[in-house]
């Protein structure tokens, strides 16, 4: 079965009513602006993040400016956040720049993203929408039902104000 397919299974045996819409391929927050025009809901970025020790997972609101000082204090992270590499995309999520989604977790076998943190600024939104393992569609499912799906495929979920972590 092809990736796509493995995750549309998924969000079936979780009982996650989703949807997807094919678009052009867009590779940034800014060049997805004509899509998310047609599409209602809240629009996510998700950033795979590192400390010294760990990985993190950042669901956000598109147009939220993550905090990632802040984020690193409330997650207790050992040294400052940074991106992870392509590589590390690759390895742990199986997917590249561009195409970063919580819906990779699931190729996260070996459970090394330690924490998700979804930004309660897209979580107020439903749907909301996101790659599903690449960046010429998007798949919108509700709040709750990623959540479920986190909890699924995470070690850990937690909310947020990405923007301004408490």
């Amino acid at each position: 079965m092809d990736r796509e397919a493995a995750l549309y299974a998924e969000l079936g045996r979780l009982g996650i009513a989703h949807v997807t819409h094919e678009h052009e391929a867009v590779f940034t927050v800014a060049q997805s602006a004509g899509v998310k025009a047609a599409l209602p809901g809240g629009h996510s970025k998700t950033l795979l993040v590192k400390d010294k020790a760990s990985l993190f997972l950042l669901v956000a609101l598109g147009t939220v400016r993550v905090d990632l000082k802040g984020v690193g204090r409330a997650l207790g992270a050992r040294g400052r956040l940074s991106f992870a590499s392509a590589e590390t995309l690759s390895n742990v999520l199986g997917v590249t720049p561009g195409s970063v989604t919580p819906f990779a977790l699931m190729n996260d076998q070996d459970r090394r993203v330690r924490t998700v943190v979804l930004d309660t600024n897209l979580t107020v939104h439903d749907p909301v929408w996101f790659h599903p393992l690449r960046n010429t569609a998007s798949t919108a499912v509700s709040p709750e039902g990623l959540r479920r799906f986190c909890a699924e495929h995470a070690q850990e979920v937690r909310d947020a104000d990405l923007a301004a972590p408490a």
